[in-house]
């Protein structure tokens, strides 16, 4: 069945003329008469009555509802697609490691959302391999993590900025006053690792070496958690600059505490990629993250 034989059915339908029908159709009344008779040897049956003014047979009548929705729909697919290709409308999907803030993309995309018409984002969550597996399968076309698995060949990875953790603990904590603190000073304190994040191995192994007590820490899965049991005073943590906190936290540098990690925007090398992704790959590599940072630090 070819949506032009459907078209030309229509047509019919609706004048009831198939002379009428091939001029609204802008093809000669035989072309059209012969594509309507391939139609019903497909369908087993006639679909009009040849008389005047035409009339639909039965099979025509229960035809008619189900080809004027295949027709739309064929050409709804085909004013998205132009839609896409023109810019008119734009889809972003980008997957993010747990311990991305998503606040690190709000001043891009309401830049973004002025260059289309209709925009449709997607975020998509997990860890380092979860969002290399996003990547690898085309359900995101950006990603952006402090780290992903390097196995794969076709990721191509762009470094965004690299930044310190800091300690931060409840206002009401005795360590709260201080802008910046010893490593020592976390010895005695009780410390919540942020499970989610990807560095959290590698940041408890070097809290182990200046003899901070990693062994019985509270392992927490979200930064949600992680604020509530900060608020209530339950524990200390270690955080990375750009990570945001409500008022009643406070932060505090960390003397002899040599943490950093990069954060990097992740595509696939060699994939087409949508207008939007485009132009948000380019906003985020041309980015003057300093000044991004220094009101982080300055929150």
């Amino acid at each position: 069945m070819e949506m032009h034989q459907v078209r030309y059915f229509l047509a019919v339908a609706r004048t009831l003329n198939f002379t009428r029908a091939a001029d609204e159709c802008n093809v000669t009344q035989p072309s059209l008469t012969r594509a309507i008779k391939q139609l019903e040897a497909e369908l087993g049956g006639d679909l009009f009555r040849r008389e005047r003014p035409a009339g639909l047979t039965e099979l025509g009548q229960r035809m008619h509802p189900l080809l004027k929705q295949c027709y739309e729909a064929a050409v709804g697919a085909r004013s998205l697609a132009s839609s896409f290709k023109s810019g008119e409308i734009g889809a972003l999907r980008i997957a993010l490691t747990h311990s991305i803030d998503l606040s690190l993309l709000i001043p891009f995309l309401d830049q973004i959302k002025r260059q289309f018409n209709r925009l449709e984002f997607r975020f998509l969550r997990g860890n380092s391999r979860e969002v290399g597996e996003l990547l690898k399968t085309g359900e995101a076309e950006l990603g952006i993590a402090a780290e992903i698995d390097p196995s794969w060949d076709r990721l191509d990875t762009w470094p965004l900025f690299t930044e310190d953790f800091q300690l931060v603990t409840s206002a009401l904590h005795r360590l709260a006053g201080r802008g910046r603190v010893e490593i020592d000073d976390l010895r005695s304190e009780q410390l919540l690792s942020r499970a989610y994040c990807e560095l959290a191995s590698r940041l408890n192994a070097s809290l182990r070496e200046h003899g901070v007590e990693m062994d019985h820490c509270h392992e927490i899965s979200s930064e949600r958690d992680l604020i509530a049991l900060l608020e209530a005073d339950i524990g200390v943590a270690i955080l990375p600059d750009t990570s945001p906190i409500p008022q009643t936290l406070k932060r505090a540098a960390v003397d002899g505490l040599d943490a950093r990690r990069t954060v990097n925007l992740y595509g696939v090398a060699g994939r087409e990629r949508t207008a939007v992704a485009s132009a948000v790959m380019r906003m985020l590599r041309g980015a003057d993250w300093r000044q991004f940072l220094d009101q982080s630090r300055a929150a």
